[in-house]
């Protein structure tokens, strides 16, 4: 678990992190999103001690980073996919790492097989393109068996199987009970695979909670019904208190019940039933609504917009 306890980050007169408080929970995906400097790679280095809180802390298993015994069987993470030394190979990087914490040439092997490295074992890390310098910077994360997992934009330059071969390694993990905290900016990927989501904008939270919480914290979900006997489900559901957009003759949009409730006050009043469909906003809609008074990089046409 990641406990993050009114973390603050001041460089001079400038607040990176703001009073932030998060909880990233084990046995889950988290997405942790933010617009262009919003403090999310600030706050992931303070979670590993690369820069010292101005005030509060930020702990993983109750402990923070500096304090584990045994650093890399806690705590796997990639921060930057071209950290790696270019000059080694990814076998002899990973054995460097490992050498340090008591980690063996067999789990090097174990971790290079897992994220499809086996056969350029022995190629430099500076040949490496984007995709793979992102593959060994999660095999670096994984090589302690590490019970936290935070990846900062994993899925930059990966290709689409890179892409569903992510997916369902960080599921994977989640499910075995592990913490998984990862930054991303592709909305589309993260509402695939993330239950969970922290949201912060100019260093402060903006939202957290499951992901369906979220959504609908600025965007309730809307069923869409199309049905001959539209005036008729209309009063029906208002009659009941619930609120009802008329969009035309035959289609009604109504908010606050669920689409079996809805069917059941159709089924109950009669009304014949062409179409009942739930919508809601995506995670990215919800997310520009979220953020959209804490961007901090905006260029004229969006302003014009």
């Amino acid at each position: 678990m990641i406990v993050s306890q009114n973390l603050t980050k001041r460089y001079g007169e400038k607040t990176v992190v703001d009073d932030l408080s998060f909880t990233v929970r084990p046995g889950a995906v988290t997405g942790f999103l933010g617009p262009n400097g919003a403090g999310k790679s600030t706050t992931m280095r303070m979670l590993v001690g690369l820069d010292r809180p101005t005030r509060g802390e930020i702990t993983i298993g109750g402990r923070r980073y500096q304090d584990l015994p045994d650093p890399v069987r806690h705590l796997g993470v990639m921060l930057d996919a071209r950290s790696a030394n270019p000059g080694r190979t990814a076998l002899n990087h990973l054995l460097v790492v490992g050498e340090t914490h008591g980690i063996g040439r067999a789990r090097a092997h174990e971790v290079l097989e897992m994220v499809g490295l086996g056969a350029v074992a022995d190629k430099r890390a500076g040949g490496f393109s984007l995709g793979m310098s992102q593959r060994l910077g999660i095999a670096t994360a994984l090589i302690g068996d590490p019970t936290t997992l935070v990846l900062d934009e994993p899925v930059n330059g990966l290709d689409p199987d890179g892409v569903l071969w992510l997916r369902h390694l960080l599921v994977r993990l989640a499910v075995e009970g592990r913490t998984v905290f990862l930054s991303s900016h592709l909305m589309s990927e993260l509402s695939l695979i993330a239950e969970d989501l922290v949201v912060i904008g100019q260093g402060r939270l903006l939202a957290s909670g499951t992901v369906d919480d979220v959504i609908e914290s600025v965007a309730p979900q809307t069923t869409r019904v199309v049905t001959p006997d539209a005036g008729r489900l209309a009063d029906a559901a208002q009659n009941k208190g619930i609120d009802v957009r008329r969009a035309d003759d035959d289609t009604l949009f109504i908010s606050g019940c669920t689409a079996r409730e809805v069917g059941i006050i159709a089924a109950a009043e009669g009304v014949t039933l062409y179409e009942l469909v739930t919508e809601r906003a995506s995670l990215e809609e919800a997310f520009m609504h979220i953020t959209r008074n804490a961007v901090e990089y905006t260029s004229h046409e969006e302003v014009a917009a």
